[in-house]
Order: C-alpha cells, then structure tokens, then sequence
C-alpha cells in the first residue's frame, strides 16, 4: 500500500544520510508509519514471531557451527563437546534445536491464517507464492541440519529421504549421488548439508525481505477481508498500536518457547539421535521431525513409490498455485459458512496426517492415511473451485472501519478500542 513519507530528519546527520541513502525513511516509512488496517487480530502477528524465530535461529546457529566439527568420525563428539565443555552451549543448542520446531508451529499457524482469511488472493498472489517458497526452504534447512548431530535418527532419516529420489526413472540415480556426494550417506553428505545448512538461512532472510516488500505494496490483509477505502478511517500507524501488539505477541511466544529450552528441551526429538550413528544397525522406526510427519504421511498413503514421492512434493507444490484454485470473489471465510466448514475439516486432516506419519506404515493408519490424503488434494483441486462457483456468502462489510464497529447499549457504536463512533447505530 503506497503512501506519502512522513518521515522528518531533524539532526544534520539525519538530513546528510537521507540524501544520500535514505534507509532510516525506508525503515520509518516500513515500520512506524505505514498504515495497517485497524482490524488486525493476534492472528497477524505470527509475521514478527517468524521474523525472531529466524533471528535466534541465524544467532545460535553460527555460533554452534563455530565448535561443531563437520566428519563422521567427530561430529557426534563435537555435539558432546558443545553440550558439556562450551560455555553456555547447551543453552545455544537447546535453543537451536527447539526453535527448529518453534518456526515451524510458528509459520504453520501463519499458513492456516492466511488460507481461512484468503491471504493468498488478489493482489497477494506473489506474497503468497514467496511465502511458500520460505516455506520450501526452512524444509530443505531443518533437514539437512537434522543430520548433523549424526545419531542414528539422522543417519537414517537421511539415507530414508534422500533415496526418495530414486523413484524418479533415469535422472534420480544422479540427483541422489549429487546430494550425497557418493553411493551412500558419508562423510561428503556430512560436508555438503552442513555448508547448505549454514547458507540457507541467509537464502531465506533474503526471500523474506521480498516478501515484507510484496507485503507493503498492496498492504495488510485483514479479518473482514475488504480492502482500505479511507486511509484515516480504515488505517492505524504500524506504531505504536502494533509494535505493541506484536511485542506482547512474542513474547507470550517466547514463553512458550523458553519452557521447552529450560523444562523439556528433548521432548520434540527422537531418542534414538542420541546413539552415535550406525550404519550397521537400522531403528526399529525411522520417523523425521514431528513438522514433516504430514508429508511423511502422504508419502506412505500410497503403496507405489513414486506416486507415493509424488504426491508428497505434489502437497506442496499445489500451495503454489492455490490463489487461481480458489475461484470465489470474497476472502475472507468469516462470510463463507460452508466454507468455513471445509476449511475445519482441512486442519483436522491436517493434524491427522501429522499422527499417522508417525504410526507404523501398516493396517488401518495406512487406510486413515489414504482417506486424508485423498481430502488434503480434493480441499484444493475439488472443493475450493467448487465453492467459488456454489456458495451464497453472508453479507460483508462496505469497509474495514464498519467492519470493526459495534453496537451498544447507549445507542453509539464504537470502535474496537471503545472509542466513540460519530454516527449513531441504526
């Protein structure tokens, strides 16, 4: 959403640097003053708990790479190290380890978000897309850095993921050799996912400002779904009505947060990565992180292979293209009841999926595994372009300031800081 700077150098230094390279506009025009709509809920602040999540990921993952050794014969050790000998660093892997997982149930939340309140669609399409992309590439990240410790999870889990490409006839074989950098998982594997596990983050810092900046050219999206009409009466400055809001956000996150680090830092990991690997002695499960288990369920539900690695890169591949699947004309699903129905039933395949993706590939979580796969791809192939087509929404709001206006028993309406309204309610 353009707007007019506001933005007032007042020392000589301000004035001499805006001239020349005007960053501190850009960040006050970016953070401060741009114009939000003014009925954003706690759902729309996962954005700034992702933006801390990424910092403290960057922060203790270069500092663990610092005492981290990158060979089979020393990597587990080194871990060991870090735990025991490095000041404070099993604070730093605790932190790193978790925050893994705190991203993810982080950018998970941000995704539901953004499908049930139609963030994906016009004019957010490449906001849309370049999130999905951030998404591909934390995937790409946690996995490679999931091997590193060098337990018998991650040595599995790697040889179990990468032998995925083989299903593919004639270019798998070399995909395969190429990530591994060999036959089989080794030491070169060890090299090339921990020089990619320290790069990536940096890829996806980079996609991030594409995607703030995708953000502030069409603005904010917003619960009631409507566009800004008045920027005085729809609009509030991004501070300090939602830096506060953010800043209260994260840090009821980071209590969450910090009691996995201090009070159960293993909870979310797999026991078995705390036996050196072995490449002798294969886990009676081989299961990935608790955020890949979804996609992980997919890939079982299917008995062939290859249609089995097909439709799980098909999962993902398909949220790139959703916002020209879903064909209705209002977004947001606070108007679309039937709608809204389908989407709950989504989040609990959803969650489905995620269980059964750590159950045993046999007998009726493989049939539970198939009935929510068939659902996960039907809600977007069948069911949205369906509904665009079928579905009568309820009355919406002529705009975002009627939207968040409420009657009370004084005969005024107010604003949802309980200010006065000028008009009376009907």
């Amino acid at each position: 959403m353009s707007h007019e700077s506001t933005y007032d150098p007042q020392t000589g230094i301000e004035k001499w640097l805006d001239k020349r390279l005007p960053v501190v506009r850009l960040a006050y025009d970016s953070f401060v003053d741009f114009p939000t709509p003014k009925n954003l809920n706690y759902w729309w602040t996962f954005g700034g708990i992702l933006a801390i999540c990424l910092v403290i990921q960057i922060l203790t993952g270069v500092i663990l790479a610092m005492h981290y050794t990158p060979h089979v014969d020393y990597a587990f050790d080194s871990v060991e190290h870090i735990m025991r000998d490095v000041n404070y660093g099993w604070l730093m892997r605790y932190a790193h380890a978790n925050g893994a997982s705190m991203f993810f149930l982080a950018v998970y939340i941000h995704m539901f978000r953004g499908l049930y309140y139609g963030s994906y669609k016009e004019p957010r399409e490449v906001l849309w897309i370049l999130g999905v992309v951030i998404f591909l590439l934390m995937m790409a990240t946690a996995f490679m850095g999931y091997v590193l410790p060098w337990g018998q999870m991650s040595f599995w889990g790697a040889t179990v993921i990468t032998g995925f490409f083989t299903a593919f006839p004639i270019v798998g074989d070399p995909i395969q050799t190429l990530l591994l950098g060999g036959p089989a998982v080794g030491n070169p594997t060890l090299n090339r996912f921990f020089s990619l596990h320290y790069l990536l983050p940096f890829a996806i810092a980079g996609v991030v400002m594409l995607h703030i900046w995708a953000l502030h050219v069409p603005g904010n999206n917003n619960p009631a779904g409507v566009e800004v009409k008045d920027v005085k009466k729809d609009t509030l400055p991004f501070h300090p009505y939602y830096t506060v809001k953010d800043g209260f956000a994260i840090a009821v996150f980071l209590l969450l947060f910090a009691a996995f680090v201090f009070f159960m830092p293993n909870s979310l990991g797999h026991p078995d990565n705390y036996i050196e690997a072995n490449p002798l002695s294969t886990p009676a499960h081989i299961v990935p992180e608790w955020y890949f288990l979804p996609f992980y369920g997919i890939l079982r539900a299917v008995p062939d292979k290859l249609g089995g690695v097909l439709l799980m890169f098909g999962s993902i591949l398909v949220l790139f293209v959703l916002p020209w699947l879903d064909t209705s004309k209002v977004r947001s699903m606070r108007y679309r009841p039937i709608a809204k129905l389908w989407f709950a039933i989504f989040v609990v395949c959803c969650l489905a999926l995620g269980w059964l993706g750590g159950q045993p590939a046999e007998g009726v979580y493989v049939l539970w595994a198939r009935i929510t796969t068939v659902y996960y791809f039907a809600y977007f192939l069948v069911i949205l372009p369906l509904l665009g087509v079928m579905e009568t929404p309820t009355e919406m709001p002529k705009s975002i300031s009627q939207s968040v206006l409420k009657k009370v028993s004084d005969g005024t309406e107010t604003d949802a800081s309980g200010a006065a309204a000028a008009q009376p309610a009907e």
